[in-house]
């Protein structure tokens, strides 16, 4: 797409776009409120919607209460039956790092995108893009859905762009092929904890106080977490190359490490520091299915579903999360269409929407089964080099990873 062409979506104005007040409206805010739709095909099979509702400015006190708006949304549309293309995840150079989503769609080759899942940001200075919850790339689990029962998932298969959304749970383990000792695994790349108690000890395999056992693959970052504890490293087979009774390595392609902190560095060692082992990671969706990780298999993680089987089902709720905020949203059609949204927010010239807001606007975008993925700063939805929405912030902010639609078949290694 041509610059100029970027730079009119940048500002909701397509050229070739068709603009015409709304037929059915967005049970937004006042009945009388004035809607524009402006539609622009990005191609075969994907639209790309701006709904503008309301028109004079928020008073910047009245934001979170106003009725009279006004609200701006971005809806990306994919129908599978027509587009040639496929949508995926992804993430930047390495799992624990962030970037732009107009950077990530870039880099993908990826003709537009949104912001996909929750992340640790400012929570931790080293791996601010780690997800916190289900991160799943081309087949590849790289990181587990959490306990949290907020947590709830989108999953496509970019093979057919069919979706999926639920609550996953996840259990793994490694197993000592020669002696059968068993040890559970309690997480996919993320930096275990060291107890408090034993931090200073020299020797932590003499720690007694409950620790966790991790799981790390070369592409978490440039090398594994250091620290107190031990770790393990195994080749592509499975069999021990290296231990150590500290944490921090760089790891070789095809090489995982699994690390262990506080009473279970012991039995980490005990049962994986020599010979080869085997691991087991095994992904169930909410009907207690086993969902078959498979190359093309990509899936992100939200907080709250907002529609199921066409009806509204976001819990009641208070508090910051569940006030007026820029949204992010990802479903799908009854007739199996994938649609990705952004609702600005925060803003003056858009105001944001309530959880209840935000599921009354899926359901009425036609998403039968719909998530809330990470929102606030992070929103955003861009279209190969320019940003469609407007961000709440200073400036577009960095994320963990994106959900993006590239325009060509599914290719491993994507």
């Amino acid at each position: 797409m041509a610059a100029a062409a970027l730079a009119a979506v940048a500002l909701g104005v397509v050229p070739g776009a068709r603009a015409e007040a709304a037929g059915d409206t967005l049970p937004l805010g006042d009945a009388d409120l004035p809607e524009v739709h402006t539609s622009h095909a990005l191609a075969d099979g994907v639209t790309l919607t701006r709904i503008e509702r309301g028109t004079e400015p928020a008073p910047a006190d009245q934001i979170n209460t106003t009725t009279r708006g006004p609200w701006v949304v971005n809806v990306l549309t994919i129908d599978p039956s027509q587009a040639h293309g496929h949508l995926q995840a992804t993430y930047g150079p390495n799992l624990s790092q962030v970037e732009k989503t107009t950077d990530l769609v870039r880099a993908s080759g990826a003709l537009a995108g949104v912001n996909a899942s929750f992340f640790t940001f400012t929570a931790s200075q080293l791996y601010p893009g780690d997800p916190v919850g289900l991160g799943l790339f081309g087949g590849k689990l790289l990181s587990e859905p959490t306990t949290d029962p907020a947590e709830v998932n989108f999953v496509v298969d970019a093979n057919s762009n069919r979706a999926l959304t639920g609550k996953l749970t996840w259990s793994g383990s490694v197993r000592n092929r020669q002696t059968d000792a068993t040890l559970p695994l309690e997480f996919v790349n993320h930096p275990p904890v060291v107890p408090a108690g034993c931090a200073t000890l020299a020797d932590q395999t003499q720690c007694t106080l409950p620790g966790d056992v991790v799981e790390f693959t070369p592409e978490f970052a440039s090398s594994t977490p250091t620290g107190a504890g031990v770790e393990v490293v195994l080749d592509r087979l499975g069999c021990v190359v290296r231990t150590s009774t500290t944490r921090g390595t760089t790891l070789a392609a095809g090489e995982t490490s699994l690390q262990a902190t506080g009473r279970d560095t012991a039995a980490l060692l005990n049962v994986a520091g020599q010979g080869c082992v085997d691991r087991t990671s095994t992904l169930t969706d909410q009907e207690g299915e086993e969902l078959p990780v498979r190359p093309g298999l990509f899936g992100v993680n939200g907080r709250y579903p907002l529609t199921a089987d066409g009806q509204i089902v976001v819990p009641a709720g208070s508090g910051s999360f569940f006030a007026r905020n820029p949204r992010t949203i990802a479903g799908t059609t009854q007739d199996g269409k994938i649609v990705l949204a952004t609702i600005d927010g925060r803003q003056t010239t858009s105001v944001g929407t309530t959880m209840d807001e935000t599921a009354a606007v899926a359901q009425a975008l036609g998403m039968h089964n719909a998530v809330n993925l990470d929102g606030g700063g992070s929103t955003a939805m861009a279209v190969e080099d320019a940003l469609v929405n407007q961000p709440s912030g200073s400036a577009e902010r960095a994320v963990g990873d994106a959900l993006v639609y590239v325009d060509g078949p599914y290719r491993s290694g994507n």
